[in-house]
């Protein structure tokens, strides 16, 4: 290890030097010039006179009545919208049995309970705790019990992604 002086003696020529301009001509643009992209101009605005004010010679552009020149072409807008993917509806949620129903009854339902008794104060004998917990673990192990351990019968060779 160095000495803490020249330690100090390397950062203070660190902070001396922060504010100076750096050595590395690329450094000022620190990609690639093929990378460089030309900015966009802003959407232009376009100021839509009142009518009435324009009869009268004092049309001026409001806030509320400048709009974008997008606004002017729908069919651009309608064209972009088309070319989006719009996703197939998700298929209906399975049907569960009552056990399982209350399985997720117990598992959520028994720490659901603990909560609510400890925010508002209700008396919670031994008992009741019991079963709460008892509620919890049950409904967990049921679950774990019943799930599967092997691919769906009707799933085909394949469990890869679908494109």
């Amino acid at each position: 290890m160095t000495p803490q002086s020249d330690e100090d003696e390397v950062w203070r020529q660190i902070i001396a030097s922060f504010n100076e301009p750096a050595e590395d001509p690329s450094a000022e643009q620190p990609w690639p010039d093929r990378e460089n992209v030309a900015v966009e101009d802003p959407p232009v605005r376009t100021a839509a006179p009142d009518e009435a004010k324009a009869a009268d010679g004092r049309a001026t552009a409001d806030a509320g009545e400048t709009r974008d020149a997008e606004d002017e072409a729908p069919a651009v807008v309608a064209e972009e919208e088309a070319d989006h993917y719009i996703p197939p509806p998700p298929p209906p949620l399975p049907k569960a049995d009552s056990l399982t129903k209350a399985a997720w009854l117990a598992l959520f339902g028994g720490p659901a309970y603990l909560l609510l008794a400890a925010l508002f104060d209700w008396p919670m004998d031994g008992w009741i705790v019991f079963l709460a917990v008892a509620a919890f673990i049950g409904g967990f192990v049921a679950l774990v019990v019943r799930m599967g351990d092997g691919p769906p019968h009707d799933g085909g060779w394949d469990d890869g992604a679908v494109v």
